[in-house]
C-alpha cells in the first residue's frame, strides 16, 4: 500500500465517509500478506518508496503469477527478475499486458503511468555487447522506480574513442551506472571523468582467468577513481536501484 492510499482512508474516516470497521478491512494486510509460500511485503512501499520485486529463480509460474494477482490488485507496479522465456509465456497468458524482455530475463507488468520522481538522468553504459542483459536489467529497474533513464553500449576500453565521443552524454548524466566483465576497467575510466556518483557493476563475462566476474568484481572494488562505488557480479537490480535512489535525492 502507497502512503497515499493510507492517507486517503484516514481522510475518509476523519470526514465520516469511512468507518473505522471499513479502514481497519482496508489496512488488514499491512504489513505483510502470507500466501502459504510466500509472504507479500506491503509495508516496502511505505518504508522504501517501492514494492517489493519479484526474485524469478526458483519459483515456479504459478507462484510468480499469484504473488503478481495479489500486487496487480494492490495497484503496484511490478517489477520481476530473471524469468526464463518458458515461465514468462505462462505468466502472460494471466496477464496479457505483462512486458517480457528477453535478454535481460525482466518481466514488468504496469498500470497507468508511472509518475517520475528522479532528480535527472540516469545513464546505464555497458563495457561490451555481452554485458548488455546486466545493463538492461539496470536500465529497467531504474526506469520503473520512476526515472528518466538513457543507455550507451559497447563502449568499453578496448576502443575508448567510443566513449569520449559521447562526453555530453556522460556529463549530462545525475548518476551513471557502468556495467563490465573482463578486468572491469571501464568503471575507473567513467568515474575519472564525471563529477557524479558511478556504480560499477561486474559482470561475469570474461576468459578463464576472469573466474566468473571475480577479477572485474576486484578490479572495481580496487579503482582509483573517486566516487565509484561497486555492487555484486551480474546484479543490474541493485544498480539500478541504488542509482534510483540517489536521483530522488533522498
Amino acid at each position: 500500500m502507497q502512503e497515499t492510499d493510507i492517507k486517503k482512508v484516514l481522510q475518509q474516516v476523519q470526514n465520516g465517509r469511512l468507518t473505522v470497521d471499513k479502514a481497519v478491512e482496508r489496512l488488514r494486510d499491512l504489513p505483510f500478506e502470507d500466501l502459504g509460500f510466500a509472504h507479500i511485503d506491503h509495508h516496502r512501499p511505505l518504508r522504501q518508496g517501492f514494492p517489493e520485486v519479484i526474485w524469478g529463480e526458483g519459483k515456479s509460474a504459478g507462484q510468480i503469477t499469484a504473488i503478481i494477482k495479489n500486487m496487480y490488485a494492490k495497484k503496484y507496479p511490478i517489477l520481476t527478475t530473471r524469468i526464463d522465456p518458458k515461465k514468462a509465456a505462462q505468466i502472460k497468458k494471466v496477464f496479457p499486458r505483462a512486458t517480457y524482455y528477453p535478454q535481460s530475463r525482466v518481466l514488468t507488468v504496469v498500470q497507468g503511468t508511472i509518475k517520475e520522481k528522479g532528480r535527472g538522468l540516469i545513464l546505464v553504459i555497458s563495457a561490451g555487447t555481452s554485458d548488455i542483459p546486466v545493463a538492461e536489467e539496470a536500465f529497467l529497474t531504474a526506469r520503473i522506480m520512476g526515472n528518466r533513464v538513457e543507455y550507451l553500449y559497447d563502449v568499453g576500453v578496448a576502443g575508448l574513442h567510443r566513449l569520449m565521443s559521447r562526453k555530453d552524454k556522460l556529463f549530462s548524466a545525475n548518476v551513471l551506472i557502468v556495467v563490465a566483465g573482463m578486468e572491469g576497467a571501464l568503471p575507473s575510466v567513467v568515474g575519472g571523468l564525471v563529477s557524479r556518483p558511478v556504480i560499477a557493476v561486474p559482470t561475469s563475462i570474461g576468459y578463464g582467468s576472469s573466474f566468473g566476474g571475480i577479477t572485474a568484481l576486484l578490479g572495481m572494488l580496487n579503482s582509483c577513481a573517486s566516487g565509484v562505488a561497486v555492487v555484486n557480479i551480474d546484479n543490474g537490480f541493485g544498480a539500478g536501484y541504488v542509482a534510483s535512489l540517489i536521483n530522488r535525492g533522498e
